[in-house]
């Protein structure tokens, strides 16, 4: 068991936004000790990584909020999380090409910027159309990068 100072410490989630998201109905899980003090599990733990990781995907609370409560409510909601979650895929994937347009535009200049600053001056440089790349070619790129930097274990 955990409190609420420990869960903070170990999640980088502060106390003031674990308050809040018990406060919006996003930790009904969590239980209180007889002082009235929330205390968390491993399992509550677990809970709060995947709220953490729907609100980094631009997830609303709300929508968080109703899939607590789907899980709450047992097996025959499933359907709803299986399609909440694909519809969060569509969402996290359009933000991915984003990211990736967004990447190939900063790369293009860093090209630009480094080859003029070898000829001494932006001038000399042909600061030619950004080439546009397709969904599949930027994401073997991103394969390629996940590769050659792998996650820290």
């Amino acid at each position: 068991m955990y409190s609420i100072g420990a869960v903070a410490k170990k999640t980088g989630i502060s106390s003031y936004t674990l308050r809040y998201y018990d406060k919006a109905g996003l930790t009904p899980f969590v239980k209180r000790d007889k002082q009235g003090r929330r205390v968390f599990n491993d399992a509550d733990l677990d809970s709060l990584a995947l709220i953490r990781c729907l609100k980094q995907t631009g997830m609303p609370l709300e929508d968080i909020r109703q899939f607590i409560s789907w899980c709450a409510a047992g097996d025959e909601t499933i359907d709803q999380r299986l399609a909440m979650f694909e519809e969060q895929r569509e969402a996290v994937e359009a933000q991915i090409h984003q990211s990736l347009l967004n990447l190939q535009k900063v790369n293009h200049k860093i090209d630009v910027y480094r080859r003029a600053s070898q000829a001494g001056s932006e001038a000399a440089v042909d600061c030619d159309v950004l080439p546009l790349k397709q969904t599949d070619e930027l994401l073997h790129e991103v394969a390629d990068y996940e590769a050659s930097h792998p996650l820290p274990e």
